[in-house]
């Protein structure tokens, strides 16, 4: 007698997909593994490349600017389920796309925020350090890809250890959302359209603000009059960006951690700088890093010099104190992957595997490490160090570091993921430059060719870190509903390429028409944290003025304190970082996200209302961070054409001089508003049908 075929109705996730299993009792997942259904497929992969260039463009920019990557994972999930109905509609389908097919759309997609993250924390420095005569559009593609490629081979042996081993003991708070997304995709495509109706307002709203100059786009108290005098003896002000794309970061990252990132620039703000500031008066001289006598320095010129690299040893400190809490982590999951090594090379491989459990073969893992590994060899021996004594010898311990390194990393950034969605990656960065550059330099490589090499590898290690993280996150999806992991990996490999090349030129767009650190050309570049403090770590350990060490040092203490209170250390330090103006607007956002969780006591109706906001809120991030990519390619078109492409609201006749006195106030209460009105449309939302509702879609 045949077995009853797989039925072909949507099937909710089972009861026990976020807990704990009983002894003997095992997980079977929406799509079973007995069934076929179709995963790869044409449009699922032109889908996919699609939103890996635009999601590329808009975390490159949002980076850049606010040194937080974006996750792109659950809005790439909403837009896959609207796009397929809207599709199928228009071209009067009777199949809309599947749920494994939607799996295939994220797996590419997703590969944006990866790229993103990896080469935006990094490659910039190139320019701010001024190496990129040394280098090239290919050069600085190489490096994000050959981290991913890294990424997805370190992490493929842990894959059962996370997904399968670890089943209901981990959250998987993002991974959770997507799934749920996905397996919601009979909603009609409602989710994807506020996201659209939401991007165009932020679109609109930093684009009237910031580029037409509506209204300024940072409010300052010391822009106000009244409180110069103040501002002027003590160095103490609050600055708050109005971007929407920051309000929308601050509603997903959530109240706990924005509240410690403000926190950070509190200390930084009104205390470090206002005491530096007390100090000048009596200092004669001047105290490097800076030429100039304190008491001369500005609050801006004192954060820069003196605060910030407070900071970065307190993101170093912050980062090692990560690996030492996980190194249990990496020691189980290493024995783990020796397992699955061991196992195969006894002929255990796939005999009998299941369509679900059917991932890269271990051979082509090992053998995908190794050539990984020769393509960055080559490329550090014949580009980066041609020419350099000992080049051979050099090449080989930056490849160990950079493998080694990497290798270490990986769990730590996956377990992060699992755990609150959140990686320490810019911590583990700064961390492999430090300890790659007192590595080289004791090889005798200073310089701009230490520089560069140092550079390079944690462009490499970054990536990987970013990889493991959203590729966890992908494996438990894929477990949750039944894909093949051996697609999801490849998938992985494929959307890498274009987001490499996609991020890259929106890098080389911006240090064009903004730059990343101030000069002559850019009087007001973008921020690029990260790669700021990537720089000033490289030029403190290999160039010619040393490091600040002391004040790396008091950063650590900081990181150190705030861990001992139960307060991450990581989220402080980024705080005391990062310039006051991009961390206020994040607690608007969380609070706003606060209020409508508990807008009512009817949990349903709280829920439908923070989720309303959530979509508006990544509708929000998209948004502003396209405008921002389109306002800089104007900006190039401008250069180029000698002509003006984005009107001036401050030289309109009639509301120009108006804009000008009061666009600081002008500012907050545009932000404010906008806060208010994302607030309103959140509460008139409505809780959707029980998820037990019969409704259209298919696997």
């Amino acid at each position: 007698m045949n077995a009853p075929a797989p039925s072909l109705e949507p099937a909710g996730l089972p009861e026990n997909a976020f807990r704990e299993l009983a002894p003997g009792e095992g997980y079977a997942p929406v799509v079973p593994a007995a069934a076929a259904p179709p995963e790869v497929t044409l449009r699922s992969v032109l889908q996919g490349v699609g939103w890996a260039v635009v999601f590329s463009a808009a975390a490159t920019y949002i980076a850049l600017k606010l040194g937080q990557g974006i996750e792109s994972a659950i809005p790439i999930a909403i837009l896959a389920v609207g796009a397929s109905a809207l599709l199928a509609r228009a071209a009067r389908s009777r199949r809309a796309s599947s749920l494994l097919e939607n799996v295939n759309v994220l797996a590419i997609g997703a590969t944006s925020g990866i790229i993103a993250g990896g080469s935006v924390f990094t490659m910039p420095a190139v320019f701010i350090l001024g190496l990129e005569g040394r280098s090239s559009f290919f050069q600085i593609m190489l490096v994000p890809l050959l981290g991913a490629f890294l990424g997805v081979f370190f992490l493929a042996p842990f894959r059962r250890y996370f997904t399968r081993d670890l089943h209901g003991k981990l959250p998987f708070p993002e991974a959770r959302a997507t799934t749920e997304i996905l397996v919601a995709g009979n909603r009609g495509g409602q989710g994807a359209l506020v996201l659209t109706w939401s991007a165009g307002v932020a679109a609109v709203f930093d684009f009237v603000g910031p580029s037409m100059k509506g209204w300024a786009d940072t409010f300052s108290t010391g822009a106000i009059g009244a409180l110069s005098a103040f501002t002027e003896r003590t160095r103490a002000v609050f600055t708050m960006n109005t971007s929407a794309a920051i309000f929308g970061l601050g509603y997903i990252m959530g109240l706990d951690y924005a509240a410690i990132i403000l926190a950070g620039s509190m200390v930084s703000f009104f205390a470090l700088i206002p005491l530096f500031g007390w100090l000048g008066p009596h200092v004669a001289g001047a105290i490097a890093p800076a030429t100039a006598p304190l008491a001369s320095l500005g609050a801006d010129q004192i954060f820069r010099l003196y605060v910030q690299p407070i900071g970065v040893g307190g993101i170093f400190a912050a980062g090692v104190l990560s690996i030492l809490k996980m190194s249990p982590v990496i020691g189980r999951a290493a024995r783990q992957a020796l397992g699955e090594v061991l196992r195969l090379a006894r002929g255990g491989a796939a005999v009998g595997e299941e369509r679900t459990e059917r991932s890269l073969p271990m051979a082509a893992i090992l053998g995908g490490i190794a050539a990984t590994g020769l393509a960055i060899f080559l490329y550090f021996r014949f580009s980066v160090l041609a020419g350099e004594p000992r080049a051979t010898s050099t090449a080989a311990v930056a490849v160990l570091l950079t493998l080694g390194i990497s290798f270490l990393f990986t769990a730590v950034s996956a377990w992060a993921i699992a755990m609150i969605s959140i990686t320490p990656v810019s911590g583990m960065t700064l961390t492999t430059l430090i300890v790659t550059a007192v590595a080289l330099s004791a090889l005798g490589l200073s310089g701009q060719s230490g520089m560069i090499q140092t550079l390079l590898i944690g462009g490499v290690v970054c990536t990987a870190l970013s990889m493991s993280g959203s590729l966890v996150t992908q494996y438990k999806i894929g477990y949750w509903l039944g894909a093949t992991p051996r697609r999801i990996e490849v998938s992985n490999l494929l959307g890498s390429v274009v987001a490499s090349a996609a991020t890259t030129a929106v890098i080389f767009l911006m240090a064009r028409v903004y730059g990343f650190s101030p000069g002559p050309a850019h009087l007001n570049p973008l921020p690029a944290p990260q790669p700021n403090a990537m720089a000033a770590v490289l030029r403190g350990v290999m160039g010619a003025g040393g490091a600040p060490w002391f004040l790396y040092a008091v950063g650590a203490v900081f990181a150190v304190a705030t861990e001992l209170c139960g307060v991450s250390g990581l989220a402080f330090a980024l705080g005391m970082y990062l310039p006051m103006d991009l961390n206020s607007p994040l607690v608007v956002g969380a609070g706003v996200a606060w209020l409508l969780r508990r807008s009512s006591k009817d949990a349903a109706l709280a829920g439908a209302r923070h989720e309303k906001g959530t979509l508006i809120a990544s509708g929000f991030i998209a948004g502003g961070a396209l405008v921002g990519v389109l306002a800089a390619l104007l900006r190039f078109l401008e250069d180029q054409l000698h002509r003006p492409l984005i009107p001036d609201l401050t030289r309109a006749p009639g509301i120009g001089p108006f804009l000008e006195s009061w666009g600081n106030w002008l500012g907050l209460g545009a932000f404010l508003a906008l806060t208010a009105w994302v607030y309103g449309v959140s509460r008139r939302a409505a809780p959707e049908p029980p998820a037990g509702a019969p409704g259209p879609g298919r696997w």
